[in-house]
């Protein structure tokens, strides 16, 4: 259900064509709440037929012309409702730890050269949220709204930072493990 309303908020945050939200989606919302691009159109698609919002009329009418969407009152009207509800939190459900458990019993081979590749890529991704925040939240950047995705992003440096730290850690305790058969 959330799909429709990550796509509400990003054209209300600026009216945009399917490919320039696919981008906008590849850039930012993506992080925490991905979509492939077909996905995407599907949703544009059936918003528009439950009138939440609207293609933008074009400026000189072209053949394969990019349609640009903006949000109708009913489409605002369904995030405001959607963000004032209350949701309970998703139970974590991670497939690595998932390995690790079924390591103690069938052994650990291959997992350790795992654990380093998540530890990288968790390393990349927490260096890319920190030039985000340095980038896009100078000091001083505190209107309400640049308050919010602050924190969104913030969540983001401190799930990246979590994991760097466990999969450190973790690594430390697999290399004093004995090994598994």
């Amino acid at each position: 259900m959330s799909l429709p309303h990550a796509i509400l908020t990003a054209l209300l945050e600026r009216p945009s064509s399917g490919l320039e939200l696919t981008r906008r989606f590849d850039r930012s919302i993506g992080y925490f709440w991905s979509a492939t691009h077909q996905q995407i159109y599907r949703e544009l698609a059936r918003l528009e037929a439950g009138g939440y919002i609207r293609t933008l009329p074009a400026e000189q009418p072209a053949r394969g012309q990019r349609k640009s969407y903006e949000v109708l009152p009913a489409g605002r009207a369904e995030l405001a409702r959607w963000t004032a509800a209350s949701q309970d939190p998703k139970p974590q459900r991670d497939v690595l730890l998932l390995r690790l458990r079924a390591a103690a019993v069938v052994g650990t081979a291959g997992l350790e050269a795992d654990l380093r590749r998540h530890l990288e890529l968790h390393r990349r991704q927490l260096a890319e949220y920190e030039e985000i925040e340095r980038r896009d939240f100078p000091p001083g950047k505190d209107a309400p709204e640049d308050r919010l995705r602050h924190l969104v992003l913030r969540a983001g440096i401190d799930l990246e930072t979590f994991w760097t730290r466990w999969l450190s850690d973790a690594l430390e305790e697999f290399g004093d493990l004995p090994r598994l058969p």
